[in-house]
């Protein structure tokens, strides 16, 4: 069986020299961007825009990052563009917040943003895929995540961030059709990432996100950049530097069940710095959302209110927006008289709410039942 390496280098801060020192480190072992990017190649550069957050916060992928690799690309005679489909917002007003668009001026780069869609079959449980015609179309995809948590995956690093290949108003279409489960969504990201596997991850980990990611968590101080072929080799890695336990890793379970490599970490080779000196301690996992335990239907139905986490709306910090309301994907938000309010009977538990609210005006509420076993995990 192949054996899929994965680089590591430290990058103790975002200065521009220390980004690119970090990136000829990682990559080297890799054979240099040259070895993913030839003369005239039309070259995708896909970050996390999630939301317009600035990059302090570690919600989107740094700039520095961005810039550094956009250098690279064209060094390699790649011809580099940038683009994505954030979760809330134009990604004109994401690009400028994040700090993205002012290196694209720098670099005249192009911004594009996923509008049209093209479907594809797919490769298991969902025989056809939408996804961006910039991403299909691109003669390379580089993708660039960032190390954070995520309150329905655990984690979001390289296979998640395709989800942002999939257009706007589509994603709240995937997330009712398979949000309600986690293990069916982490088995379509797993098919996304199938239809068009990116040709090279490389992991912002300088300053990764814990607690209650992937928008309302906390900055944390990692200090390193990964980067790979595979992303479910280098997401391992990355989990296990942060100290995600295995039972809690989502979609490297749903790529396990489906035999794909990348995930068995006797066929991982770490080259670079080695995974003791990078793994951190006490990291803060997201809040524990679902305990169902593949109960009968039935049972899961009538006690779904104990056996979960639901997002609960913090009046006072609520400012009646409709955000969350509006990408809601069951329509489960409402907005009556001055105050917003969730129907649970329709919540799916997929944490868009929170996920994607500017003024992080949503709590968790645990189940009781939840509560019980939370030291099980």
């Amino acid at each position: 069986m192949q054996t899929y390496v994965v680089s590591t280098a430290r990058v103790e801060e975002y200065r521009d020299s220390a980004v690119r020192a970090g990136l000829d480190a990682v990559l080297a072992p890799l054979g240099g961007m040259e070895n993913f990017v030839h003369p005239g190649d039309r070259v995708l550069i896909k970050p996390n825009l999630l939301s317009a957050k600035h990059p302090g916060q570690a919600v989107t992928t740094h700039p520095a990052l961005v810039k550094e690799v956009i250098l690279l690309v064209r060094e390699a005679g790649g011809i580099p563009f940038v683009g994505d489909s954030p979760g809330v917002g134009g990604i004109q007003r994401v690009a400028e917040k994040s700090g993205i668009m002012e290196v694209l001026r720098e670099t005249g780069t192009a911004l594009v943003e996923f509008s049209a869609s093209r479907e594809l079959n797919g490769k298991g449980v969902f025989k056809r895929l939408p996804l961006a015609v910039p991403y299909l179309d691109a003669d390379r995809v580089i993708n660039l995540p960032k190390l954070k948590t995520h309150e329905m995956m655990t984690i979001t690093c390289g296979v998640k961030n395709l989800f942002g290949a999939v257009v706007g108003t589509a994603k709240a279409a995937w997330h009712l059709k398979a949000g309600a489960d986690r293990e069916l969504f982490a088995r379509l990201l797993v098919e996304i990432y199938l239809v068009r596997p990116p040709d090279l991850t490389i992991v912002d980990a300088v300053t990764a996100m814990e607690g209650d990611g992937p928008a309302s968590g906390d900055p944390r101080f990692v200090g390193c950049l990964l980067a790979g072929a595979n992303p479910l080799a280098v997401d391992k890695v990355a989990a296990d530097i942060v100290g995600i336990p295995e039972k809690l890793r989502y979609v490297e379970r749903a790529a396990e069940k489906m035999g794909l490599p990348g995930v068995d970490a006797a066929f991982i080779r770490i080259a670079g710095v080695a995974l003791d000196d990078l793994r951190v301690k006490g990291f803060r996992l997201p809040h524990i959302t679902d305990v169902q335990f593949g109960l009968p239907v039935f049972l899961k139905n009538r006690l779904r209110n104990h056996l979960t986490s639901r997002p609960v709306p913090i009046t006072e910090k609520c400012s009646l927006c409709g955000i969350c309301r509006d990408t809601c994907p069951p329509g489960a938000i409402t907005i009556d008289n001055g105050r917003l309010s969730v129907d649970y009977r329709l919540c799916i538990r997929c944490f868009c709410c929170r996920e994607l609210c500017p003024h992080a005006a949503f709590a968790v509420h645990e189940g009781v039942l939840l509560k019980l076993v939370q030291r099980c995990f």
